[in-house]
C-alpha cells in the first residue's frame, strides 16, 4: 500500500487517473468522460498509452512544467477500477493525497468541469472501489466531468453507458478543454489557483 500522507491544499499530483470502461462499444460513453481526458492529456504531450498488465491499465508519463507525472485508464471495469490504481500507486510509492481522478459527475451539468480534494464516493462505482484498494483513503483529489442527470434514479445505470447527444458531447469537450488548461496549476500544488480559473471559466 501507499505510504499515508495527509492532505493538504498544495499537494502536487504524482499520478491522474481516468475512469472509464474498457473496450470499443464504451467509447465516448458518458462513464468515459474521465478516461476521455486523459487520453487528451496524453495526445497533447505526444505520447501513447501502453498496457501494462501488473497495473490493470494503460499507463504512460509525461512532464508537465518539469514535473513527471504519470497517466493511467485502467483496463478493468469501473467497480474494480481501484485495482489498478492501487497496484500502480502502491509499486510507484505515490500517496493517495498526490492521485487526481478525473471522472464523469451526474451532478455536474454538461459543459461543467470541478477540482475537488477528498471526500467520499457520492455513489459512483469507481470511486468506491477505489477508496476501498487505498485503504479506505478518501484523500484524493478529484476532477469531476458534468455529464447531467436523467431525471430519474432508476435510469442511471443506462444513462451512463450510453453516448451523449452530439450537443452534450460539444459541452463535454468544452468543459474538459477548460480542465485540460486548469490542470498544470493543479499538478503543481496550486489548488486554490486551479480552482478558480476552472470553476470561473
Amino acid at each position: 500500500m501507499p505510504i499515508k500522507q495527509a492532505l493538504t491544499l498544495d499537494t502536487p499530483v504524482e499520478l491522474i487517473v481516468g475512469l472509464g470502461n474498457p473496450g470499443s462499444k464504451y467509447d465516448r460513453t458518458r462513464h468515459n468522460a474521465g478516461a476521455d481526458l486523459v487520453l487528451e492529456l496524453a495526445k497533447s504531450h505526444h505520447v501513447e498509452l501502453k498496457q501494462e498488465s501488473k497495473f490493470f491499465g494503460d499507463t504512460a508519463k509525461v512532464s508537465i512544467d518539469d514535473r513527471d507525472v504519470r497517466l493511467l485508464i485502467p483496463s478493468t471495469f469501473m467497480n474494480r477500477s481501484g485495482q489498478s490504481i492501487a497496484a500502480l500507486a502502491g509499486f510507484f510509492q505515490i500517496p493517495p493525497a498526490a492521485i487526481l481522478i478525473v471522472h464523469d459527475e451526474l451532478d455536474l451539468s454538461p459543459g461543467t468541469a470541478r477540482f475537488k480534494k477528498g471526500g467520499g464516493h457520492g455513489g459512483h462505482n469507481g470511486l468506491r472501489d477505489t477508496i476501498q484498494r487505498l485503504g479506505n483513503s478518501k484523500e484524493f483529489a478529484r476532477l469531476r466531468i458534468g455529464i447531467g442527470h436523467p431525471g430519474n434514479a432508476k435510469q442511471v445505470a443506462d444513462y451512463v453507458l450510453k453516448k451523449p447527444s452530439p450537443s452534450d458531447q460539444q459541452l463535454i469537450t468544452n468543459s474538459i478543454d477548460d480542465a485540460l488548461r486548469a490542470l498544470p496549476l493543479a499538478i503543481s500544488g496550486q489548488w486554490e489557483k486551479a480552482m478558480h480559473e476552472l470553476h470561473t471559466a
